[in-house]
């Protein structure tokens, strides 16, 4: 197993850490996270600590593919890991922060929707040797929520002192990115299927 397969394994691991921190029942045992105040925003520390984990497993997405491709050690069990590991961070905290009332239950219905279609697509494409592109609506979608969740973690700060949503202004444009980037997706693999059947005949 290469470095940046290590690395996809770490993220799936950091994944797990932040998923039992905001699920598992603390208080139950004993343990309370505190709370505090900043400018009358109540905090709850659990979730910036889950915040800080998904930064770090958000840069870790960044640096084993920056290291696959430098050092050519793309492999295809690391590119399966890393699909895998990459839904099952965002997709698992977009239900979480849903259960828990941060975000509109919309949101993680969309992300998941989308990336079950999108999937199913680059699978059809793959499975007759094509490949989809890569669309830069889907790029953008990846960023508003990526940020978006990691604004989410630490309330809306520093935004929330002026009472602007901008954590959830983030989420909601990119879940209307992802049914943008779903539609451009089947449209685009069904033209390269016209395109093949027309060279075919």
């Amino acid at each position: 197993m290469n470095l940046p397969t290590k690395l996809t394994v770490f993220r799936l691991f950091l994944t797990v850490v932040i998923i039992t921190l905001l699920c598992f029942p603390f208080y139950d045992v004993g343990i309370n996270f505190p709370t505090f105040t900043v400018s009358g925003v109540m905090i709850e520390l659990e979730y910036v600590i889950a915040g800080g984990i998904f930064i770090l497993a958000s840069f870790t997405d960044f640096l084993d593919g920056y290291l696959a491709r430098k050092n050519n050690q793309v492999t295809d069990l690391g590119k399966m890991l890393d699909a895998i590991a990459d839904k099952v961070l965002v997709d698992s905290i977009l239900i979480i922060l849903a259960v828990h009332g941060f975000i509109n239950v919309i949101i993680p219905v969309i992300i998941v929707l989308r990336d079950i279609v999108v999937d199913a697509i680059k699978m059809d494409s793959a499975s007759k040797g094509r490949v989809v592109a890569a669309i830069g609506s889907g790029k953008l979608k990846t960023a508003c929520l990526m940020i978006g969740i990691v604004l989410t973690f630490f309330y809306n700060l520093p935004f929330e002192l002026i009472k602007i949503n901008v954590a959830e202004i983030l989420l909601y444009i990119a879940a209307v990115l992802s049914i943008v980037s779903a539609v451009q997706y089947f449209n685009a693999n069904k033209k390269l299927k016209t395109e093949i059947n027309n060279y075919g005949q």
